[in-house]
């Protein structure tokens, strides 16, 4: 991974289990000095019917889930954009007549309508200004960060759940630590994904838009992730449902602003970090990839999610 990947973008921590930025380049050099390439080949998407067809303007917006951060090969500086990501799969597909990637890691929803920078200085400009009038097609991840206080988003929280861990073994110390304070963040972000999907309308009124939802980050059954991730079963199925809540986040927003959600969760389920064949990648990955991040494999079932809603 670049060197310039692991400059923090934020220190310090909140009352409410906000992880250190400065916690994470020693997370991603191990990540980097663990990661193997990749031995199987990914196969493209399956073709999708041409109804948002190759004449049509492409624009990706969001975060590190899709901007594919830290699959090889990247580009785009400290957004860590990757050729494997979702969006250039379905662009490649689609081959539209223009695909413009505006996805940036450790974007938040504010990140739509504001300059991302890292110690003042810009790393992407905001991202809806890659929309313009005759876009024909935006596909969106974004709001995950928003849980979390640092860049690292609900990644930050996993790691607040690791250490709330050794205070409560058998017990759900991560539940009881954060309370309702998660569900009053994603009630905050609500309203400022709203507002973006509206920008995205005003600004290209014929365009297609599709919220693309979170993969399968954490299991359903808790008991999978028993000496392979250092968090309490309880806290796992309290990471599920935050997770879920989240994407029900999503999808009722997008459905309220004449968007449509694409569901990666119910393809990725039992290809959690915690399974035999994981297409999102454990705290360590053992494939190039962010912590809880989908590898390449996972890149390209939520590219095909895609094309399958674009084909109803």
């Amino acid at each position: 991974m670049p060197r310039a990947a692991t400059r923090s973008r934020n220190s310090g921590t909140d009352a409410h289990g906000g992880t250190s930025r400065r916690k994470w380049p020693a997370l991603l050099t191990g990540c980097a000095l663990l990661a193997t390439p990749l031995t199987t080949a990914v196969a493209p998407p399956a073709q999708a019917t041409r109804q948002t067809g190759s004449g049509t303007s492409y624009v990706a917006l969001g975060d590190s889930y899709a901007a594919g951060a830290g699959i090889p090969n990247i580009s785009g500086g400290l957004c860590l954009r990757s050729d494997r990501s979702y969006g250039r799969l379905v662009a490649a597909n689609l081959k539209p007549a223009s695909y413009t990637d505006a996805t940036c890691a450790a974007a938040k929803v504010g990140a739509l309508t504001t300059a991302q920078t890292d110690a003042g200085i810009r790393v992407n400009g905001p991202q809806l200004d890659a929309v313009k009038p005759g876009t024909g097609l935006v596909t969106l991840t974004i709001g995950g960060n928003n849980l979390g206080t640092s860049d690292l988003g609900f990644v930050d929280v996993v790691l607040a759940c690791s250490g709330l861990a050794l205070t409560n073994p058998f017990g759900a110390p991560c539940r009881d630590f954060y309370k309702d304070t998660l569900t009053k963040r994603l009630d905050a972000v609500a309203p400022q994904l709203a507002d973006g999907l509206k920008r995205i309308h005003a600004k290209a009124p014929g365009a297609k838009v599709l919220v693309v939802g979170y993969p399968s980050v954490v299991p359903d059954d808790p008991r999978t992730c028993i000496g392979k991730m250092p968090i309490t079963t309880g806290d796992i199925g309290y990471l599920r449902t935050v997770l879920g809540d989240l994407n029900k986040m999503a999808a009722r927003t997008a459905a309220a602003n004449d968007a449509t959600f694409v569901d990666t969760l119910t393809p990725t389920t039992g290809h959690d970090p915690c399974s035999a064949d994981p297409w999102i990648e454990p705290l360590i990955p053992g494939r190039p990839t962010l912590p809880l991040h989908p590898n390449a494999t996972g890149e390209r079932v939520r590219a095909d999610a895609v094309l399958n809603t674009l084909r109803r």
